[in-house]
């Protein structure tokens, strides 16, 4: 590999990259010379309709040794039986709750990228591009000799524990706990282990891409910027080798038998790539005086559904921050509203949630159902000496999304779900005495 470090900006947010693993190779001044350098072939990567509006139109040109087309042959059905994706409703299984989840255990059995997905919640219909799936990944091994894409949606990675590397078309992305990955609709890859077992979140969008929230009045700075988004530069293998290559195509997933390597884009152009991003480098903001701010502002990306406002699906980060609010409930306020709302735990505590919420948990509060702080939270919260705080050692992040999600089987009969979640609020007392004022 001749390199492992991301680098450029994130294409599709403004941007355009180029990159080359061999001098010369990428045509400069046009995109599909009669003849290529090397013998290469030129081929275009769409991700958006060919006639989309310029600020929104995707795409790379990708310069290769052999075109794409020699990497498919005739597709087999192939069972992937944790991977599941929308429309996956039973009406047996209940998904009007507050659910939550301890850690998924690795078990015993070794488990790759695709074998070990582990499917939550699906919202939504993978058919029509609407909606998303909340996944957990469980990996202990390398994929050797296989490839896995995903005509269906692009993938938003959030590693737990452990460290992958995704060997893409594109380039070469490590990541760790406290990034991010974004593997886009159509890429190919595999996915090695090189620090594990490893455990993470995935959110698979099936509608328009990620992209970052509009600021608002909060104006130019802050939030999540694009310069932070780091895309790979060119890599190539030229290897020979039979190899297997798996997709997932509206919810099924097939393969394929090859007898190469299908990472041979020697060099490439454009606004559609893979990209990493480090979540430290997101900046929070938030009220300094009074008053408590809805949590849209912490948006890190949102994918835009037909209704202005309304997202498809939010990624919502709950980092480190000062909280210097004056005679205001800090903690996130008692709530219902038209989102549903899937939660993970990365690290540490969260502050709604002190006992409970941890690590590699997950929790889900699906659309008009009321949730909020438990118990030991409100008392602590009602009573605290309002003084500066910073809200350190935590890291959760929310998959918010305008559909309902709905539990899979997994999630509901298998997955090791907190049966007295509920009762976290149990302890919350009438306070009401009929005396007028608040002290």
């Amino acid at each position: 590999m001749t390199s492992t470090e991301p680098a450029g900006y994130m294409p599709g947010f403004g941007n355009d990259f180029e990159t080359e693993a061999l001098p010369g190779a990428l045509p400069q001044g046009m995109n599909s010379p009669q003849k290529c350098a090397y013998g290469l072939y030129a081929e275009q990567l769409s991700g958006t309709a060919f006639t989309a509006p310029r600020g929104q139109n995707e795409r790379t040109w990708c310069y290769r040794i052999r075109p794409s087309v020699k990497h498919v042959g005739r597709f087999a059905p192939t069972p992937v039986p944790y991977w599941r994706s929308a429309p996956d409703i039973d009406p047996g299984r209940v998904s009007l709750g507050q659910y939550r989840w301890d850690p998924l255990p690795m078990g015993d059995a070794p488990l790759t990228w695709i074998t070990g997905m582990r499917t939550m919640t699906t919202a939504g219909d993978v058919n029509t591009q609407v909606g998303m799936a909340s996944h957990i990944y469980l990996v202990t091994e390398s994929m050797q000799d296989e490839y896995f894409t995903s005509a269906d949606s692009e993938l938003l990675v959030v590693p737990q524990e452990g460290r992958l590397r995704f060997v893409t078309e594109l380039g070469v992305i490590d990541i760790a706990p406290r990034e991010i990955a974004i593997l886009p609709r159509g890429l190919v890859y595999r996915v090695e282990l090189v620090e594990g077992p490893a455990r993470g979140f995935v959110c698979e969008n099936y509608g328009q891409k990620f992209d970052l929230p509009y600021r608002g009045p909060i104006g130019a700075n802050c939030l999540a910027n694009p310069r932070d988004f780091k895309t790979p530069v060119a890599w190539f293998e030229d290897r020979d080798a039979p190899s297997r290559v798996v997709m997932k195509w509206c919810g099924q997933f097939h393969a394929t038998e090859i007898d190469h390597s299908p990472l041979d884009v020697v060099a490439w152009h454009g606004n559609y790539a893979p990209c990493k991003y480090d979540l430290s480098t997101f900046s929070p903001v938030g009220a300094i005086l009074f008053d408590h701010p809805d949590p849209s502002i912490f948006t890190v990306l949102t994918a835009p559904s037909g209704t202005p406002g309304t997202a498809n699906i939010d990624f919502v980060l709950f980092r480190e921050r000062w909280m210097v609010a004056e005679d205001t409930f800090r903690p996130p306020w008692y709530h219902k509203n038209i989102m549903s709302e899937l939660m993970g735990n990365i690290h540490g505590a969260y502050d709604a949630k002190p006992e409970g919420f941890v690590p590699g948990g997950m929790s889900l509060h699906n659309m008009m159902l009321p949730h909020g702080p438990d118990e030991t939270a409100f008392e602590a919260a009602s009573n605290a000496d309002l003084k500066p705080e910073k809200l350190d050692n935590t890291m959760s992040f929310m998959f918010e999304t305008r559909f309902p999600q709905h539990l899979t089987h997994f999630a509901a009969h298998e997955a090791p779900m907190q049966s007295d979640y509920i009762d976290c609020w149990a302890g919350l007392e009438k306070k009401f005495d009929g005396t007028p004022g608040v002290k």
